[in-house]
């Protein structure tokens, strides 16, 4: 298309009109492109295990417990009750196993399946000068439990091979009889990882050890994953189809 200018001597002169620019088309396509790359990390760090290879939590028995942790992503391992209270209908004669299934440069995720109950999740997480320790528990649909992400925060280094979680403010606050929790996990590399709970001033005590020396298959996808990973995958639709 041409458009018309007249000169001080009045000739006319054909000038082209502007064409049309095709920059804003292009960014649109690049930031879609980026979040497609985004979707993919996001929905890869889900179902596969990172190793780890920094860590930066300030003190070195908590280093090396985080690094015994992390070097078992990716396997499962069975446990047996070494300790339950008597009244115990929950673990008593069920199939426990745990699943060191993702592990993330903060988190590491263990489902903890009892029987054919694939809704508990072990999380820890990475802090600056701390470890902390959460229960998430699941529905069959993935939404969270009205009870979860209970647990507790480390308040000094432990052990190279023991950390203790004391019950945090989260855990009074939904649980308060779980005031007095204690939860601590043993782990010796190659050897064996114990969870334990005990209620101080009762008789409340759990112990569960799991076999390290003998590997066992990997069990179905804790309840949550699949749900997570179908969010992923709508939003990715939405941002790159739209």
């Amino acid at each position: 298309m041409y458009r018309l200018c007249y000169s001080s001597i009045t000739k006319p002169i054909r000038v082209p009109e502007k064409t049309k620019s095709y920059k804003p088309f292009i960014f649109v396509y690049m930031y879609k492109i980026f979040i497609l790359f985004f979707l993919f990390v996001t929905i890869y760090s889900c179902r596969t295990v990172t190793p780890l290879t920094t860590v930066s939590i300030a003190n070195t028995n908590q280093q090396d417990f985080w690094k015994a942790l992390n070097l078992l992503c990716g396997k499962a391992y069975e446990g047996t009750v070494i300790n339950a209270p008597a009244n115990d209908t929950v673990f008593k004669d069920q199939r426990l196993i745990m699943h060191i299934r993702s592990c993330r440069e903060n988190i590491i995720r263990i489902p903890f399946i009892v029987g054919n109950n694939l809704s508990r999740t072990w999380v820890f997480n990475r802090l600056p000068n701390a470890i902390s320790l959460k229960h998430d528990h699941r529905h069959e649909d993935g939404k969270e439990d009205s009870i979860t992400q209970y647990g507790g925060q480390t308040a000094n280094a432990g052990f190279s091979t023991l950390q203790i979680f004391p019950a945090d403010q989260h855990t009074v606050n939904i649980l308060p009889a779980a005031a007095t929790n204690v939860w601590w996990v043993e782990l010796l590399p190659l050897k064996y990882f114990t969870y334990n709970l005990r209620r101080v001033n009762t008789n409340r005590l759990f112990t569960i050890r799991f076999d390290l020396t003998k590997p066992v298959d990997i069990p179905g996808a804790p309840l949550g994953m699949e749900r997570l990973t179908t969010q992923v995958l709508l939003r990715f639709r939405y941002y790159f189809f739209l």
